[in-house]
């Protein structure tokens, strides 16, 4: 192993070490001034008497937790994260988020860099491999949609068969929460302790439709909604809604069978071209110096990259067909 190997090596490490350190102080100090105001607040902090009355004047339930600038805090609210994390149940805090990205980032320049590619190359892939956990989060919300939407239908028959049976609209949700899985039993676990405390049920549903953007669960919650103000038979209702959620499974299924031959086809030609790039180029690495040293080959290059993402949105919009 060559030195300049040793070199980056131990870069990387002492990096990612650097990072996880001031990510674990950052957590490790927040955790410590929580546990320090509930010990002040319990009682169990002797020293702290005087410090308990003025937590009692300045409550952390009526002030924010931090009064200075956060960059985490920022990040939250200006690109909505928070709601991005409920959507897809992380297990992840922001700062391990974070972390990870950055850890990712550093691991994709180093591998290029050890595999002793362009500078160019080396930064793409850094930049490539760094919203990986993102991309990550994406898809996992996305998994956890598709899987709400499945089991809503046997959720709003749950939720029937209790109503026909004496149980009040409350209990329907605490049955579906004890009896059916993640996702749907711990959104419906959240709406019935969301009104044990107070909150009235009706934005209790519409904060789930909120972290659910599903149209089956708007049409669910409208119906409640209507049903509460109005009177009526919702069990009926219920009845209705889920059985047209079935059936538009059933032609969604028979969609997605009809265009598998152009989204396969879309996966291949998207991905041809990038694979061919990185293959000629460990193949003869100088043939394509040329499209990042020469002016021609640079706008060549992002053409391609244009065409490329005009292409993928084309075959998008062709095979991703409404039901």
């Amino acid at each position: 192993m060559s030195l300049y190997v040793i070199i980056l090596i131990a870069t990387f490490v002492c990096v990612t070490a650097l990072v996880a350190a001031v990510s674990f102080i950052l957590r490790g100090s927040s955790a410590t001034t929580v546990e320090d105001r509930l010990a002040i607040l319990t009682g169990t902090n002797q020293a702290g008497k005087n410090a308990k009355q003025a937590l009692l004047k300045e409550s952390v339930l009526t002030q924010t937790y931090q009064s200075k600038f956060d960059f985490v805090e920022f990040l939250v609210s200006r690109f909505n994260l928070r709601l991005l994390f409920e959507q897809a149940d992380a297990p992840l805090s922001l700062q391990q988020f974070l972390v990870f990205s950055l850890g990712f980032g550093l691991l994709g320049g180093v591998a290029s860099t050890v595999g002793k590619l362009n500078a160019g190359l080396v930064l793409v892939i850094a930049c490539c491999c760094l919203p990986l956990p993102l991309f990550w989060m994406f898809f996992r919300r996305k998994r956890r949609f598709a899987k709400f939407a499945q089991q809503l239908p046997d959720a709003m028959e749950l939720i029937a068969r209790a109503l026909r049976a004496g149980h009040s609209l409350a209990s329907g949700f605490s049955l579906v929460a004890e009896e059916m899985t993640n996702p749907i039993g711990k959104e419906f676990g959240r709406v019935f302790e969301e009104q044990n405390l107070g909150i009235a049920i009706d934005e209790a549903l519409d904060t789930m439709t909120r972290r659910i953007p599903n149209l089956d669960l708007r049409f669910f919650a409208t119906a409640v909604i209507l049903q509460r103000q109005t009177g009526g038979d919702l069990a009926e209702i219920l009845d209705k809604i889920g059985n047209l959620v079935r059936e538009r499974f059933k032609i969604y299924g028979q969609v997605q069978a009809l265009t598998g031959e152009g989204r396969l086809s879309g996966v291949v030609l998207l991905a041809l071209p990038p694979v061919l790039f990185f293959a000629v180029y460990r193949l003869n690495p100088e043939y394509e110096m040329s499209l990042f040293s020469d002016p021609m080959g640079q706008k060549m290059l992002i053409g391609a990259a244009v065409f490329q993402i005009l292409g993928a949105l084309v075959i998008r919009k062709i095979v991703d067909i409404k039901v």
